[in-house]
């Protein structure tokens, strides 16, 4: 067994944003009790791995568990001394894990980061709220402006994971803005299981517009970006505040999730196609310049060719600036389990891909119009001869990115810079920096 003058903390995260966050948080309160802890992307070199797991969709389950059991025959070897496992997949199927991989030293749910802060002997210190390591680049930083979710989605595993929404306060969010910037941070995306419920359980009333308001003033938060809005009930004046303030990117991420009535119904998404329409052309009418990123689901149970078809021709009408596809994951403890999971893998993923192919020449419409145009944009990196930067219709990891020729061009990462567009592909833009 390996020993060290120090005990060192390695924490692997899986999944989303979301679990991003909780793994900075927790890597926050151990370097607090002066335990040294980081972020490992997929392996260590520590006394301790705490992996944070996604129980989202069977690949995400099934991605956590190969990773606990990697760490586990690490333990075996020697490698590790202790293995701790939380975040969603934790939460869920603890008593299952806990019988199957005994190598693991405790297992903890979403909600318990100070039970596993004792096992450190350690208390969970509350005025660290709104402080984090942060594990992005230093130039943006994600902020959860609440947890769980109170919607009843039938395909969707996350309330059981992450309980009732609970809002976190305006006061609190609008400090932990300033402190992130404080450190260099210029944009900060909000995130949530569902960031229209906002405020209804704190204020008795959807205050996400409030939010926005009080970000927008603060000083040096340059982006501020909207990620996982439901669509239902959808506060309109949130558009309003978007077009009032330079500073929050004209940008949603709005998963829709299908666009066939009948299908929607059985979701039990408790909107139409007809309404949601009607909020993306009012969003477009008060957001000209505005970038809706949606999901789409294939293959839910039921989901017959005329119904994919209508969603096809949803897609092709409504041109989404960014799309993303999920094919249905027949989820246990969900209201879809108790329907028959119809839709083979084979057509799940055939209709994933028809539809990834519509979106492909849309998005290369809509990429074409902007050659010749000026824009503003972060840089996020440097990989070889090229930088690559983003426009706020842009969010990192999964939208277009723009890309520098670092040959002919010198900007520094974290930076905005002006650029003109030159060409483009469907999925990324080649720019040239205005002097």
């Amino acid at each position: 067994m390996k020993t060290k003058a120090r005990q060192s903390v390695h924490v692997v995260t899986m999944g989303c944003s979301k679990n991003l966050v909780d793994s900075e948080n927790i890597v926050t309160q151990l370097k607090a009790n002066q335990i040294e802890a980081e972020h490992a992307e997929s392996d260590a070199n520590a006394d301790v791995v705490i992996v944070n797991t996604c129980g989202f969709i069977e690949a995400a389950k099934q991605e956590s568990v190969d990773t606990i059991l990697h760490f586990a025959d690490q333990k075996t070897h020697g490698n590790i001394s202790k293995l701790y496992v939380t975040g969603c997949l934790s939460h869920r199927y603890k008593d299952e894990l806990t019988a199957e991989i005994p190598e693991v030293d405790a297992f903890f749910g979403t909600l318990d980061l100070p039970a596993l802060l004792s096992r450190f002997n350690v208390d969970y210190r509350h005025e660290l709220i709104g402080e984090r390591t942060t594990m992005t680049p230093p130039h943006y930083a994600y902020m959860k402006i609440s947890e769980g979710c109170n919607r009843t989605c039938a395909f969707c595993a996350i309330p059981l994971m992450r309980g009732k929404h609970v809002s976190r306060s305006i006061e609190d969010l609008v400090q932990e803005a300033r402190t992130l910037v404080a450190r260099g941070v210029k944009e900060i995306l909000l995130i949530a299981q569902e960031l229209t419920y906002y405020g209804l359980d704190i204020y008795r009333e959807r205050a996400l517009a409030r939010l926005l308001e009080e970000l927008a003033q603060v000083e040096g938060l340059e982006w501020i970006r909207l990620h996982y809005a439901y669509p239902s009930k959808f506060p309109r004046e949130v558009f309003e505040v978007m077009a009032r303030h330079e500073n929050i990117c004209n940008y949603i991420d709005m998963p829709l999730q299908h666009g066939d009535n009948d299908v929607l119904e059985r979701m039990r998404r408790q909107i139409t196609v007809e309404e949601t329409r009607d909020l993306i052309q009012y969003a477009r009418q008060v957001v000209p310049d505005i970038a809706v990123r949606t999901t789409m689901l294939v293959g839910f149970p039921g989901e017959t060719e005329q119904e994919f078809a209508n969603l096809c021709s949803f897609v092709r009408e409504m041109k989404f600036e960014r799309l993303g596809v999920f094919e249905y994951s027949h989820e246990d403890g969900t209201l879809a389990h108790e329907l028959q999971d119809d839709v083979t893998d084979d057509v799940k993923a055939r209709r994933a891909g028809d539809l990834m192919e519509i979106q492909r020449e849309i998005s290369l419409e809509h990429n074409e119009q902007r050659i010749g145009s000026t824009t503003r944009v972060l840089v996020d990196r440097k990989e070889g001869n090229f930088y690559y930067a983003r426009t706020e219709r842009d969010s990192p990891e999964v939208d277009n990115e723009v890309i520098i020729d670092a040959t002919r061009n010198y900007v520094r990462i974290g930076d905005f810079v002006d650029v003109r567009i030159d060409d483009v592909t469907e999925y990324d833009l080649y720019a040239t920096v205005i002097k």
